[in-house]
Order: C-alpha cells, then structure tokens, then sequence
C-alpha cells in the first residue's frame, strides 16, 4: 500500500483482505435491514456499495482516490464460472419440456430487444452505443457478475472509462425493479383470469429452492474440497487451451467464458470412469462445488463494488434511469402479453411470470424469491421451479457470451 500523488494504491493480498471484510459488513448490514434482505439485495452488493460510497465522500472531501490491484478479483471470475459449467448437465433440459423451450427462446428474443433499447436510449443522449449494450444484457439480465466481468474489456476496447460504474449502477437498480415487479404482475394475473394452482402429483406440496436439506447438512472434507478444486483446475487448463484455439480463428472471448464452456464440456462428454481411476468424484452439484462457487462470486463482487469510483457517474445520470425506464416498461409488456399467453394463460404460467421478471431485470436470486413468494401465497408450481432456474442460471450465461460481443461490434 502506498500513497503517490493524492491516489492510495491497495496491493492485492490487502485488496482480497478488505473484499472479505466487505463481504461481512455487507452481511450485518443486510442482517439489520428487512427491505434489502426482502428485495433479495446480496450481501456482497450491500457492503461493496456502501465502501465505494465511502471512498466517494472521501474523493469529495480531500480529492484523494483509492485504488485497488485487482488482479486476484480475476482469478475468483474464473473460478465462479468455471463452476456453472461443471454444474451444467444435458439430462436436465428433457424436464422442461415445452414450457421451457418456450421460455428459453423468449428469454434470447428478449435479450435482443433489451440491448436494441439500450442503444437507441443511449443515441437520443448522443453517447456510444456500448453505453446502451451495457445498460442492456452486461448489466440486467447478465446482473453484478457479468456487468464486472465485461466491464473493464469494454473500458479498454471501446473507451468507455466508467463502464464498471454504469453497469453497476443499472444492475443495483435493475435488481429492486425487478423484486417489485414479479409479485404484483403474478397477482393480477392470478386474479384476473382467477387461476388456481394445479393438482398436486404427490404428497409433497412444498417446493424446496437451493440446496436440498442432504446437501446442507452435508459435511465437506478436505477431499471433497480439494477434489472440486481439481476439477476447476482442470477445465480452467481446457478453457485456456480452448481460448487459444478461439483466437486462433480471430473470435476474442473472455478467458470465463471458454472455461464455462470447458466445465460444459468435460461435465457432459467425458466418461466418469476416467475421474474414478483417480478415486474422486466429479464434483457436478455437490456441496464443495457450490461452496467454492459463492466464496468466488461473493469476494468477487465485493471486490468489484468496493472499487468503484461513483463520482463518475454524475453526468450520467438522466441516460442510465431514462434507460431504466424504457427496460422495466419493455419487461412488464412482454411478461403480460406474451410470455404469459404463450405459455397458457395458467397458474405455472403466471408463476413463470413472477420470475421473469426477475431474469430479465435482476438475477437468478430475484426470480426465486419472486416465485417463492407467490407461491407461498397462492400454491405449489412445481414446472415454474423447474424451468427458469434452468434458463436464468445457465443457458443466459451462455447466449450473452455470445450476444455481448456482437452488439459491441455491430453497432460500434
């Protein structure tokens, strides 16, 4: 740590360091507040807002700026993603059926539109169209994580100097537009065409979110860890080589998305016999996987958001909520008018609804939290469970690796 013409440099063990601490202020602050923890804001989003405010008040005061080296912020991306692709697996497209093919193919036609309204808000302020690509698909339906991880290639490709800040803020927005906005559409839905819940198929009526009671009772050993930790290691060693391939043929990707693919890749086309000869497991699903998955993204956030330097964003203001604005109307009109009779005009339908609002404003998160409020209030939908956490936690991952870069491109 060094200070050097008004700007604290913060190395990067102390810059992993204060993350962590972030993390947990972020935590007791959200422990402490009943609206954020019911409008689903994660605790990394909470503590790293608050810290980057702080350093905004103290630019104001003194002109001093602190930076921070985020080289290990990186590596903990890396990590996160490299685990959706090992927790990805083919079989589980076959339980959607229909309804989800449905909402999959709405959700990638809604990622076009979302980024179109972003580029044509961002002409009438006259600024670059890849401010209006970030405040479309980088930062509402991808959320925090993608907004991050883009945002410093957008900085750097495309001169746009405050992307991170931009993105962040449209993702913290977007997040509360898209808890208010699942309830009350699910509930007129509901009452206007009187739904009712479908009959259920067995004696379970309760619908479990996250993890099962097994898996969070589960002890994890060393083994169990270290293990999950090889396989990371492994696809991430795929995903560089995949990466260069990729280059090779002049197609520039971000190094998480080839190891999201790789994790794909050995999860579904690798044999399991070969992963036994080592004696371990490959870890797809398990506890060890998914706690090294929130360790990664949460330090990850908390890392990014402590960084930010707001006070760039003043000017910016008036196009990021007129942005904001046009989004939020655009997801209300396709939920009730299009998803909604496309997947018909039921009571899943309308659950579904809850929750994409969520997807399409927020994050996977929200949308859970959406449905499990309607439900809780109205009744068990166990195909809404199903599907959009199939389509919000993966296939959106996917698309946007693929979407982000051709609307940089196309209409720079």
């Amino acid at each position: 740590m060094e200070m050097q013409d008004g700007v604290l440099r913060i190395d990067s063990f102390l810059a992993v360091t204060i993350g962590i601490l972030v993390l947990f202020v972020g935590k007791r602050v959200n422990d402490g507040v009943r609206w954020l923890r019911e409008l689903s804001i994660p605790e990394p989003v909470t503590g790293g807002l608050l810290f980057s405010l702080l350093f905004a008040l103290l630019y104001a005061a003194s002109g001093s700026v602190v930076e921070f080296e985020l080289r290990a912020r990186d590596v903990l991306l890396v990590y996160f993603f490299t685990t959706i692709g090992i927790n990805a697996r083919a079989a589980d497209l076959l339980a959607g059926g229909r309804p989800f093919v449905i909402l999959l193919v709405l959700t990638i036609g809604f990622m076009l539109a979302q980024n179109l309204t972003g580029i044509s808000v961002a002409a009438l302020f006259d600024l670059p169209s890849q401010v209006g690509v970030v405040g479309g698909t980088v930062s509402l339906i991808g959320g925090h994580g993608t907004t991050i991880a883009w945002a410093p290639t957008i900085a750097e490709e495309y001169g746009i100097a405050n992307a991170m800040e931009i993105g962040i803020a449209s993702a913290t927005f977007g997040l509360i537009l898209a808890s208010l906005m699942g309830g009350p559409i699910a509930r007129f839905l509901i009452t206007r065409h009187g739904l009712t819940p479908p009959r259920p198929t067995s004696d379970e009526e309760v619908q479990e979110i996250g993890l099962s009671e097994q898996q969070q009772t589960a002890g994890i050993d060393h083994l169990n860890f270290l293990g999950s930790v090889l396989a990371i290691h492994v696809a991430i060693i795929v995903g560089y080589a995949l990466n260069g391939v990729i280059a090779e043929l002049g197609l520039r990707l971000p190094l998480f998305v080839t190891c999201l693919f790789a994790g794909i890749l050995l999860t579904n086309l690798v044999p399991n016999r070969l992963y036994g000869a080592l004696g371990i497991r490959w870890p797809t699903r398990t506890p060890a996987i998914a706690l090294i998955a929130d360790i990664a993204l949460g330090t990850f956030l908390a890392m990014s958001l402590m960084s930010m330097q707001l006070w760039t964003l003043i000017d910016l203001a008036a196009p990021i909520f007129t942005m904001l604005a046009a989004q939020f109307a655009l997801a209300v009109v396709v939920t009730v008018f299009v998803l909604f009779p496309l997947l018909g005009r039921n009571y899943d339908a309308a659950v579904v609804a809850a929750g994409f609002g969520g997807v399409t404003l927020g994050s996977t998160p929200t949308a859970m939290a959406n449905m499990a409020a309607v439900t809780q209030r109205y009744g068990a939908s166990h195909r809404a469970f199903i599907i959009v956490p199939l389509v919000s936690a993966f296939f959106i991952d996917i698309a946007n690796a693929l979407i982000i870069p051709f609307f940089l491109q196309s209409f720079g």
